[in-house]
C-alpha cells in the first residue's frame, strides 16, 4: 500500500539502498512523492535509482567512514538543496558464531558494519538539518540486541538504540526528530552482495541455523516478516504523521522485543 503525496516536497536520503529493506524504502518513498538520494557502496544502486524515477539520484561511497557519510550528505544537498529525512539502513551481521569463537578482527568488522555507518550518517547530516531548522532521522536497528550467535552485531545495534535516544534528547529543541525501528527476522530475496564474502563453513552454517531457530521461536507470530512489513513502519516514522514521536525505538518483530 502506498500513500500518494505523503512525501511531496521532501528530500530523503536512504542508505543501504541497493537491496533489501533499503531498496524497498527508497522505491516506496519515491512513489509517495519524495526526492530520493539512494546511497550504497554497491554500484548497482544506480539501477534502483533508475527504477525509482526522475526525482531519484544515487551516490556510491563507503559509509563505514566519516568521509563517505559526509560526501553522501553533500551530494544530497547538491542534487536537491536540503535533507529533510535520513534513513540509516546500512548494517547486517557478517558472521554468526558463539562469541568465544569470534576473532578480534571479526568483532571489529561487525561494529564497523552495523554501528559506524549510522553513527557517521547522523554526525554528517546534523549540520545540514540544524542549518535548515529541522529534519527527521530514522535509524534501522534490530531486535537482535537479545539473541544468540551474533553478540558483536547485537552490541552494534544496542549502540544504535542508545544513539537514537540520546540524539533525540539533545536535538529535539532544534526541530530534529530521531527515531528507530528494530526489525526482527525478515524474508528477503537472495542478496546480490553476500553478508559474508568469504562464505560460511559447515560450523558457521550450523550456528546460523541455531540463530534462525531462536529468532523464529522467539516471535509470537512464529514466522519471519515480509519486506513490506519492515518498510511500512520506517516510512510511517519518517512521515509527518509521526511528528510527535521522537527518541522511540519501535520493535517490528512479531512481538519479540529483543
Amino acid at each position: 500500500m502506498t500513500f500518494a503525496g505523503r512525501f511531496r516536497d521532501k528530500v530523503m536520503v536512504v542508505t543501504g539502498a541497493a537491496q533489501g529493506i533499503g531498496r524497498g524504502v527508497a522505491l516506496r518513498a519515491a512513489a509517495e512523492g519524495a526526492a530520493v538520494l539512494l546511497v550504497d557502496r554497491a554500484d548497482f544502486v544506480s539501477d534502483v535509482a533508475r527504477e525509482a524515477g526522475e526525482r531519484a539520484a544515487f551516490f556510491v561511497c563507503d559509509l563505514e567512514t566519516h568521509d563517505g557519510a559526509a560526501a553522501a550528505m553533500a551530494a544530497a544537498v547538491t542534487a536537491f538543496g536540503r535533507v529533510d529525512i535520513l534513513v540509516n539502513n546500512v548494517g547486517g551481521a557478517i558472521r554468526m558464531r558463539p562469541f568465544a569463537a569470534f576473532e578480534p578482527e571479526q568483532i571489529e568488522a561487525e561494529i564497523r558494519r552495523s554501528l559506524m555507518p549510522t553513527l557517521w550518517g547522523c554526525h554528517a547530516v546534523l549540520p545540514i538539518m540544524l542549518g535548515q531548522g529541522g529534519g527527521t532521522i530514522v535509524n534501522v536497528s534490530s531486535n537482535a540486541t537479545r539473541g544468540i550467535r551474533r553478540v558483536p552485531y547485537s552490541a552494534a545495534k544496542g549502540g544504535i538504540n542508545a544513539l537514537t535516544q540520546a540524539l533525540a534528547m539533545e536535538y529535539g529543541e532544534a526541530g530534529i526528530r530521531v527515531v528507530a525501528t528494530a526489525p526482527g527476522g525478515t524474508q528477503a530475496p537472495p542478496r546480490i552482495v553476500p553478508r559474508n564474502p568469504n562464505g560460511d563453513d559447515t560450523r558457521e552454517q550450523a550456528w546460523m541455523a541455531e540463530a534462525v531457530e531462536q529468532v523464529t521461536s522467539s516471535t509470537f507470530l512464529g514466522r519471519y516478516a515480509t519486506l513490506d512489513e519492515q518498510i511500512a513502519p520506517i516510512l510511517f516514522l519518517a512521515s509527518d504523521e509521526a511528528s510527535y514521536i521522537t527518541g522511540s525505538v519501535l520493535p517490528v518483530a512479531g512481538g519479540d522485543l529483543g
